[in-house]
């Protein structure tokens, strides 16, 4: 009787510490400008990745690219938190080689039509506003093309290259095709 009595007050003590646990808690709302992530090779069961990218993709909500991306700015590539981009494998960007390792990846919306971007060493960035100059580690400047549909949410995809992989960045009507060789 005493055992009996001794299990049912253990266990609604933990039914109770648990319920009050759960109540507390507040949860926020989604997100407005959700991460996602990018791989290649894009197929889920291969293991045997070469890039991944983890970004939010934000939206265009009636505002035009000028207005997200100024010119002459720096921008996150995305939003929220700087993207980050994790090489298995060492990569070039351009001349300069990259070690495996996780970075941030930036962009430079150039007057041209064009943007340079940017790798960084810098990791958990929020957004581009403590970006140093110091800490790049490549820089290439990449034309902009555009495409045919109009994306209304920034997306990003990898692509197999030439002589490597290619990480496409769309948002609008505009494209960029990022090469990074082996």
């Amino acid at each position: 009787m005493k055992t009996t009595t001794f299990i049912t007050s253990v266990a609604f003590g933990i039914t109770m510490l648990l319920s009050s646990n759960v109540q507390a808690q507040k949860f926020p709302n989604l997100d407005k400008s959700p991460m996602d992530m990018a791989s290649y090779p894009n197929d889920y069961k291969d293991a045997n990745k070469i890039a991944r990218i983890i970004y939010s993709r934000p939206q265009l909500n009636g505002r035009s690219l000028t207005e997200l991306i100024p010119q002459g700015k720096v921008w996150r590539t995305g939003a929220n938190e700087a993207c980050e981009i994790t090489f298995y494998k060492d990569v070039k960007l351009g001349n300069t080689k990259l070690k495996a390792g996780t970075y941030t990846l930036f962009t430079l919306a150039e007057k041209d039509n064009s943007c340079t971007v940017i790798i960084s060493k810098d990791l958990n960035v929020w957004g581009a506003y403590t970006y140093n100059e110091k800490n790049d580690v490549a820089r290439l400047n990449v034309p902009l093309s555009q495409g045919d549909e109009k994306l209304e949410a920034f997306s990003m995809v990898f692509t197999k290259g030439t002589n490597g992989i290619i990480l496409n960045m769309g948002w609008d009507k505009f494209r960029v095709a990022i090469p990074f060789t082996e």
